[in-house]
């Protein structure tokens, strides 16, 4: 258990012979050691994936910031949403366009000259806003490792690195409430357990103010939209950079948030 909890908290530096940023971009099924499926796959029983959750649940729950023991409890709880998810994006020609290509969405792979070049009010214009508003980074998303299936390894990985855009697309900034409304919205869309447990008990760190508007408008706001937009993880972001962000909410249906989050912080 100890050992694996230090393999989940080591630093995200490159593997020996590592050729540079687009030498990993792609999660493959090429096998790399002794039933390992990835570069960073940790192969583990299902007694060790049970006490790696019970872990990582407790390490989260008791700080939320720890994104390392949340990366390790959606990997080793969300096998069955990981699933529905993959499905739902095959049937999904965008969605199975992805699952076939592998994109990912890494410093390395944007093009910030040209997101800054991009009309204001675009996708693009509004994702680098966000990253530098926030002063957030693609590139500190956990490498997937305790997901024995290389295809779910990418769904779940594609999952990280698309939650900058959902906050992107809902209007919501990265303090503890922002993140409680996402957590909202993709717990009704994936069902991964991770995202209900966040959903549920983010609240608890929440002043009076906060959890009372988050109880009485964000929290129906953000089901109400999950349930209406499609599977946003069908979306091609990448090649939808110069798509007006209003009419990208207009197409799934997603409507502007009922007050301005950050101001409760």
């Amino acid at each position: 258990m100890a050992t694996l909890l230090r393999a989940a908290l080591r630093p995200l530096r490159p593997p020996p012979g590592h050729r540079g940023p687009a030498a990993d971009v792609l999660l493959r099924g090429v096998r790399h050691g002794a039933g390992q499926l990835y570069p960073e796959h940790i192969p583990t029983s299902p007694l060790q994936k049970v006490l790696l959750a019970a872990g990582s649940a407790g390490m989260a729950l008791y700080d939320p910031y720890r994104h390392d023991m949340v990366a390790v409890l959606g990997e080793t709880t969300g096998l069955r949403a990981l699933k529905v998810l993959r499905d739902q994006m095959k049937r999904d020609p965008e969605g199975a366009q992805i699952l076939q290509e592998r994109p990912r969405i890494l410093l390395s792979t944007l093009d910030l000259d040209k997101l800054r070049s991009l009309p204001e009010g675009s996708l693009g214009q509004e994702y680098l806003r966000f990253l530098d508003v926030n002063r957030v980074s693609p590139d500190t998303r956990a490498p997937t490792r305790f997901v024995d299936d290389e295809e779910l390894a990418y769904v779940i990985q594609r999952y990280r690195e698309v939650h900058d855009m959902l906050h992107t697309l809902l209007g919501m900034p990265t303090n503890m409430l922002g993140e409680i409304v996402v957590k909202w919205f993709e717990a009704v869309q994936t069902g991964l357990p991770m995202c209900i447990l966040g959903a549920l008990f983010g609240p608890i760190r929440l002043h009076t103010q906060g959890l009372r508007v988050l109880v009485s408008e964000l929290i129906p706001w953000a089901v109400q939209n999950g349930r209406r937009a499609p599977c946003v993880f069908n979306l091609y972001y990448e090649r939808r950079w110069e798509q007006p962000l209003r009419a990208l909410r207009e197409e799934l249906g997603i409507t502007d948030p009922p007050m301005l989050v950050r101001a409760l912080a």
